[in-house]
């Protein structure tokens, strides 16, 4: 190994290592939004980008991949030949029930393989490397942005690998096999995780949500109860509210536009991930957009448009 090939190798090892040694803006100033918090992470992107690789790497031997293993065996399977042959999409809309005007439920995750996805995701809290919490919602103090598009995102290589499975292979097809409408409004992705837990972070007001359409999965293990945090539907077609309770791998999907709110949790801790899709510019359709006739095998596709970098919040 020549000298330079040592000051490479020194440059490299030392990412992980400096990125642990930044000091991370206080609650009260990413509450506040201070101009001191996006410098931090404008000024560190790079180094944050390289500590989660050099992280990854240092753990390789002994760190869970999360693939589509984790995915519910008959989603996993229906998806598979949709793929294949997307004449045969009926077995994946067969999987989805309608539990308020426009809002569908299915078990996306496994249940019992849910506990690699959990590890890995404390093996990446206890890494020391900085993430950006969803503070556009709620400071939420165990959420993390997910989509390459947040500053301070969860970097590291093989999850952002799976990532884009769930987005590509997963929740478009099946977003455009729900609400047709959303074609071409799915090009662009968001993500992020989110933990309500008692006495911290409880619930969400109601709200819309800036996408064409959302996929909210629950992560909690079977083991893991709670009380409260149910998730309120408010259904304009009918006026009422509709209230739906999140069980361990289970995914809810909607249109963005559909109002709900989280009710605070009385005990116990739920954890999600959440996805969103829209076009390009942030472009939703429009809450009376007709149902478009598309050929299936338009649905089993993954948009080419450039990835742009802006994030909703």
């Amino acid at each position: 190994m020549n000298n330079t090939d040592t000051i490479n190798d020194h440059t490299l090892s030392s990412q992980l290592q400096r990125a642990r040694a930044l000091t991370f803006p206080s609650r009260e100033e990413m509450l506040h939004r201070a101009p001191s918090v996006q410098q931090f992470w404008d000024n560190n992107k790079d180094l944050l980008r390289n500590a989660w690789s050099e992280w990854e790497e240092s753990k390789k031997n002994n760190l869970f991949k999360p693939n589509d293993s984790l995915i519910d065996a008959s989603l996993r399977e229906a998806v598979n030949q949709a793929w294949d042959d997307p004449a045969k999409e009926q077995k994946v809309q067969d999987l989805w029930q309608e539990v308020s005007t426009g809002v569908f439920q299915s078990q996306f995750f496994d249940p019992e393989q849910l506990v690699h996805l959990r590890n890995y995701l404390e093996e990446v809290a206890d890494a020391q490397i900085p993430l950006r919490p969803p503070y556009g919602i709620a400071l939420n103090r165990r959420g993390a942005m997910l989509d390459q598009r947040s500053e301070g995102f969860l970097a590291a290589p093989g999850f952002q690998l799976f990532y884009r499975q769930l987005l590509d292979k997963y929740m478009r097809p099946i977003a455009r096999l729900l609400f047709p409408e959303a074609m071409g409004y799915d090009t662009q992705t968001f993500g992020f995780s989110i933990q309500y837990q008692t006495g911290m972070d409880t619930s969400l007001r109601p709200h819309t949500d800036a996408s064409a359409v959302t996929l909210n999965i629950n992560l909690n293990l079977p083991d893991e109860g709670f009380t409260g945090s149910e998730v309120d539907f408010y259904d304009q077609a009918t006026g009422k509210v509709n209230r739906v309770v999140f069980r361990p791998g289970v995914a809810m999907i909607h249109r963005g536009n559909v109002p709900h709110a989280a009710q605070p949790i009385t005990s116990g801790e739920r954890t999600n991930i959440v996805l969103w899709l829209y076009g390009n510019g942030g472009q939703t359709p429009l809450q009376e957009a007709q149902h478009k006739n598309i050929d299936a095998h338009q649905r089993w596709t993954v948009p080419t448009d450039e990835y742009d970098l802006a994030a909703p919040f």
